[in-house]
């Protein structure tokens, strides 16, 4: 089966306080944009609008067709916000973009990461399999979904926060989604 890499670099804003890691990225017949979480099924970004904006179709452009990648980057450079994912190569077992049919060929460094993320105080993670990938890495307990657990990496306390997966496949309603992603953003004072 092919190793597939990883096809966007770490997006990581120098003033970073919290670094958002998915799994792995859809397949790119399935993007709407050239970055982070592009498949219009998937919800990070009508989240994000919810909470910020008040406004799910915020991050959309005009036709509703695609997110605008901009607009995106631009509120994640305000709010200091870092993305990349636990996987930098995968095998895809199954043609589809579902995390239980990826199989992990070589796990992100995320220490090399957050080195380079001084202010990141927090990790997310977005999902099961994202989750167990990172705890592989750092010795932290696993948090129940909504939740966080605290660590220590090289001095710096931190916390690993577990969120709902934003992918519709996730049986949760988007306004559920965004409420626990809420709780999150006020603990960390990223949305008052």
């Amino acid at each position: 089966m092919e190793i597939e890499k990883h096809p966007l670099k770490p997006f990581l804003p120098a003033k970073a306080q919290l670094l958002m890691l998915g799994s792995f990225p859809p397949q790119k017949k399935r993007w709407s944009m050239d970055f982070y979480y592009p498949n219009l099924n998937n919800d990070m970004w009508r989240i994000f609008g919810v909470l910020f904006f008040n406004d799910k179709e915020h991050f959309l452009n005009s036709t509703r067709k695609a997110f605008v990648r901009e607009r995106i980057i631009d509120f994640l450079n305000e709010k200091c916000i870092a993305l990349f994912d636990t996987a930098s190569s995968v095998r895809r077992l199954q043609d589809n973009a579902s995390d239980k049919f990826l199989e992990v060929v070589e796990a992100t460094d995320v220490a090399a990461l957050l080195r380079q993320l001084p202010e990141c105080k927090a990790i997310v993670t977005t999902g099961q399999k994202a989750t167990d990938t990172l705890r592989q890495q750092f010795d932290v307990e696993e948090p129940k979904v909504g939740d966080y657990a605290e660590f220590v990496f090289e001095g710096r306390a931190m916390r690993l926060y577990r969120m709902p997966s934003s992918s519709r496949a996730y049986p949760l309603a988007l306004d559920k989604k965004a409420a626990a992603y809420r709780i999150m953003y006020q603990d960390l004072q990223i949305l008052s």
